[in-house]
């Protein structure tokens, strides 16, 4: 998938002080921000750049200013985790978790995007879970892939498993932890807001795609590319059944572009769709 590093930029902007306010909105209130012609012009720069070859690239950013999370448990997912962890962080502090998308790290996104100054600037904590080329060749996290996707199983469960662990050792607040991801990690960020809805205060994804939106490869390249539709009440079932949990649901901010190619538009509407339906 495109990088869409200028776009998750502003929404880690956005949403740095959102951590502390826990995304303040009315609970039922699902906000999908359309900032439709902004996030267009976002696209159609990056997309100069590709061609250009001055596309961010994450490939050469350094990890050393990220601490590598190691015995938090079950890996099943095979993931990597990394996190920021500011010095002086207070305990009860935030914690956003931050996935990037395809052919990215977890260090460059966390830099490109602007996470890592936010994190440092506002008190709270990064978990950055970084895939691996051995997962998946593009090192896109797998938000099609069922044992990926189901709670307890594959890469959603690794993911958990370090928010627990982060939760224990550093005194997060369990109230305030929030997810987002750009593309293959905004699917990635609907998935876990749906097994793991009980986890999550908020979460904000950006260019995804909706939970249950594809269980093989090819699904997935018809979900992006073309939608699948369904009524709001089959995408809304797809959540319930993902989990026990009987809510309150978290709060979601949906961001997509209108020029985007990759995932089309469409797929945010199936989204708010999904969530609003709960």
């Amino acid at each position: 998938m495109l990088h869409r590093s200028e776009t998750a930029a502003r929404l880690a902007r956005w949403s740095s002080d959102a951590t502390k306010r826990g995304f303040a909105c009315p609970r039922k209130d699902l906000a999908l921000t359309h900032i439709r012609s902004r996030l267009a012009d976002l696209v159609r720069q990056q997309q100069e750049r590709l061609k250009s070859g001055a596309a961010w690239s994450t490939a050469g950013h350094d990890d050393s200013a990220l601490t590598e999370v190691t015995d938090f448990g079950a890996n099943p997912g095979a993931l990597r985790m990394l996190a920021l962890l500011p010095p002086g962080l207070p305990r009860n502090a935030p914690l956003v978790v931050a996935l990037h998308g395809c052919t990215q790290t977890a260090a460059g996104y966390a830099e490109g995007t602007g996470w890592a100054r936010l994190a440092e600037a506002n008190g709270f904590a990064l978990l950055l879970p970084e895939q691996r080329q051995g997962n998946n060749p593009n090192r896109c996290f797998n938000w099609f892939e069922p044992g990926d996707t189901t709670r307890g199983l594959g890469e959603v469960a690794s993911i958990r498993h370090a928010i627990g662990h982060l939760i224990t050792t550093q005194g997060i607040d369990p109230a305030r932890v929030f997810v987002t991801g750009l593309s293959a990690g905004g699917g990635m960020t609907s998935n876990l807001l749906a097994t793991y809805p009980e986890v999550f205060a908020a979460g904000a994804i950006i260019a995804g795609l909706p939970h249950g939106a594809a269980a093989s490869m090819p699904e997935a390249f018809e979900a992006m590319t073309t939608g699948r539709p369904r009524p709001a009440a089959d995408w809304a079932a797809l959540v319930r059944r993902a989990s026990p949990h009987q809510g309150p649901w978290p709060r979601v901010s949906v961001w997509q572009g209108d020029a985007d190619t990759t995932v089309r538009p469409a797929v945010a509407e199936q989204i708010l769709r999904q969530w609003a339906a709960l």
